[in-house]
C-alpha cells in the first residue's frame, strides 16, 4: 500500500520529532530527497518518500517512528 498523501516541512518535522526549521537545514544542506511536488514555490515530499528516506538516514540505529 502506497502513501501518497504530501507532507511539507511541518509534517516531515513532526514525524522524526524535530522543528520545521531543522528539516529546512536539511534540505539546504542536501540531506533530504528532492521534494516529489512543488506548488507556489514550496517544496512537498510523499510520506513514503519521507519514510524511506528515515530508514536510510545514517545514525538511525533502527529507530522507528510512529
Amino acid at each position: 500500500m502506497t502513501d501518497r498523501r504530501l507532507w511539507s516541512y511541518k509534517e516531515i518535522a513532526a514525524h522524526i520529532k524535530v522543528q520545521p526549521d531543522t528539516v529546512r537545514s536539511y534540505r539546504k544542506h542536501g540531506l533530504l530527497p528532492s521534494p516529489d511536488h512543488v506548488e507556489g514555490g514550496k517544496p512537498f515530499w510523499y510520506a513514503d518518500t519521507v519514510r524511506a528516506w528515515v530508514e536510510s538516514r545514517p545514525g538511525n540505529r533502527g529507530r522507528r517512528s510512529g
